[in-house]
């Protein structure tokens, strides 16, 4: 459906050994960042002693190892995209779109290199304040990273279309770039139709296409720009750059090894162990277990993907044996996965908190409540359903040595979540330094307790961070530009007058919220979603006086059932894929598992306190 990640046959392709260079310096620069926020938390906690200049080289290092992330990640074909169109298309069309999809790619990212050379030449000028070096030591990797991407882009487009489906996929852009600029007199007199034209029909025909969201919306944004404005394009890499490069999303790839880590050691799969010898002979007892085990290996990766790659190997062979459909199976594993998202840490949360400016350790202690609701939905759910288990013939609650045994060996695995969450939620420390710590505790943990992880391992998970890093940043980037060309129509201030005046005041708002952000989550995923709609939505929030946390969860949780949600629901895909299930088969059975996720929604909604009575 959505993320092509054909690493098995990485090697097979030609030019892909080429990018070992780059996978290094990505990797150090990984290393490195983590070294440094290290290095910034104990000097400040443990020396008392702050090191002022540890964020700017983060800064400088984060933009470089988000570039050519996003590099590795074109090389591997891992940006998001969606596919579900595009596989409809007979064979001999769809290599034709292939082409072209490459192309414009291509065609985003060489447009976007002038205006990255003139912004690099205008920072120059602005010096840093710790470090005292030209801020275009950092900017230039916008152009390293742009430059780099497009050679791959190229490349890739020529070894895997025939001549003829290139000549015919350059004679498409250039026809329509050739009749943007003939019609942009036009366009310039048309006001907020440009936005149906440019930033949703554009973007929606690019996404049919299978172009990777990133340059969806930067191919959106840039015709936008250019062909219905006089702003100059520069101001368009100002806002990637500035979407990309919050201190707070410092964190995204720090989790995202954190993920990795936890798969990697097993450190997961002894809490899911602990949870089935706890709970596995009840009725309804395996489902209890999977729903638990999401819950808590959520608290410790962070990522969906993560949790449910660690949760359904180890849950689904004994669900199966019990009489477990495997359609029942996968519906709960990809609601278990949108329940689980609001629990800390969560990227979707930190990325919110950074877009929004809503306090991380407020969602973090308002996710985890928010979390234990739908986990109570879901599991009265499972009871109801439990009647389909037909083999609990010699299942018998598991003796108290065997409870006892799994317990202490999930025990330094279990400390972990609570540790993020009461440092984040309390205020000790902020989510970026937490998530070194944690990071640093899972590796010397999984080392001590779980048999470690080899060398060659750890670095291929340093690589797939800075690649999965580099694309979730780009979307940032590219979506940030989008969210700022459309506030800057006024149509977001058009859309706040309407809202306010709609009948039936706050909820009524919060009921478009649910419809807006379930469309968006099923289209585009989390985070473009959240970073494309949070800059205009939540001024409108504050202007009915919905609290902020309250709003957020409201947003994350309709936005994680449009994301499982078939028959566009990336997640859902997802899920289908982890668990080996067709998706034409579970796709009858996810329905009331969202149902009984929507009717939570709803409560959270009409009920303020859930989110922040005890903020």
């Amino acid at each position: 459906m959505i993320v092509d990640t054909p690493a098995e046959v990485l090697d097979a392709r030609p030019g892909s050994r080429l990018m070992w260079p780059v996978e290094a310096v990505a990797s150090i620069l990984l290393v490195f960042v983590i070294g440094l926020l290290l290095a910034g938390v104990i000097s400040r906690y443990v020396l008392s002693l702050p090191i002022v200049w540890i964020d700017e080289a983060a800064s400088i290092s984060f933009l470089w190892l988000a570039m050519l992330g996003s590099a590795i990640a074109i090389d591997r074909n891992e940006h998001l995209r969606l596919t579900i169109f595009l596989n409809l298309i007979p064979e001999r069309g769809r290599h034709f779109v292939d082409a072209l999809a490459l192309l414009v790619v291509a065609t985003v990212l060489l447009a976007l290199i002038v205006p990255a050379s003139q912004y690099v030449q205008e920072e120059w000028y602005v010096t840093s304040a710790a470090l005292n070096i030209p801020m275009s030591f950092r900017a230039s990797a916008i152009v390293a990273g742009l430059a780099l991407m497009s050679v791959i882009a190229v490349g890739h487009a020529i070894r895997a279309a025939t001549l003829a489906n290139l000549a015919a996929a350059v004679a498409v852009i250039a026809a329509l770039a050739v009749v943007g600029w003939l019609l942009s007199p036009l366009f310039l007199t048309l006001g907020y139709a440009n936005i149906v034209i440019f930033l949703v029909g554009v973007v929606a025909v690019c996404l049919l296409l299978g172009v990777p969201i990133a340059f969806c919306f930067g191919v959106g944004t840039i015709a936008f720009i250019a062909f219905s404005t006089h702003v100059p394009m520069i101001v368009l890499v100002g806002r990637i750059d500035e979407g990309m490069s919050s201190l707070i999303l410092l964190s995204v790839p720090i989790f995202v090894l954190l993920g990795c880590v936890l798969d990697a050691t097993g450190m997961g799969k002894a809490i899911v162990e602990f949870m089935a010898s706890l709970l596995g002979h009840v009725k309804a007892g395996m489902s209890y277990v999977l729903l638990g085990s999401m819950f808590l290996v959520s608290g410790i990766s962070g990522s969906k993907v993560s949790d449910m790659a660690t949760v359904a190997p180890a849950l689904f062979p004994e669900m199966k044996r019990r009489g477990h459909k495997p359609k029942e199976m996968i519906a709960l594993l990809a609601t278990g996965a949108a329940m689980a998202d609001t629990v800390p840490p969560s990227i979707v949360l930190i990325v919110l908190g950074s877009v929004a400016g809503v306090s991380i350790a407020a969602l973090f202690t308002s996710g985890f409540v928010i979390a234990v609701v739908l986990l109570l939905v879901l599991a009265v759910l499972a009871r109801w359903k439990a009647s389909g288990e037909s083999s609990m013939e010699g299942v018998h609650r598991a003796p108290f040595s065997l409870v006892w045994k799994t317990l202490l060996v999930s025990a330094p695995a279990l400390v972990l979540p609570f540790l993020i969450r009461g440092a984040v939620g309390g205020g000790v420390a902020t989510a970026t330094e937490v998530s070194t710590i944690a990071v640093l505790y899972a590796l010397v943990i999984g080392a001590l307790f779980y048999g470690g992880i080899g060398a060659k391992k750890f670095y291929a998970m340093l690589v797939e961070t800075a690649a999965l890093s580099g694309a979730i940043l780009l979307i940032l980037g590219t979506a940030s530009a989008m969210a700022w060309a459309l506030t800057q129509t006024g149509f977001a201030n058009q859309l706040a007058i309407y809202m306010t005046d709609l009948p039936g005041g706050w909820f009524s708002f919060m009921l478009v919220t649910i419809a807006v952000f379930m469309v968006l989550g099923c289209v585009l995923e989390g985070l473009p979603a959240i970073v494309l709609m949070a800059p205009i939505m939540f001024p409108i929030a504050a202007r009915l006086g919905i609290n902020d946390v309250h709003y957020s969860m409201v947003v994350v949780t309709a936005m994680n059932i449009g994301l499982m949600a078939p028959p566009i629901g990336i997640g859902f895909y997802i899920a289908c894929k982890i668990g080996d299930v067709s998706p034409d088969e579970a796709m009858s059975a996810i329905w009331p598992y969202l149902g009984a996720l929507l009717a939570g929604l709803l409560l959270i909604a009409a009920v303020p306190a859930l989110s922040v009575a005890y903020l």
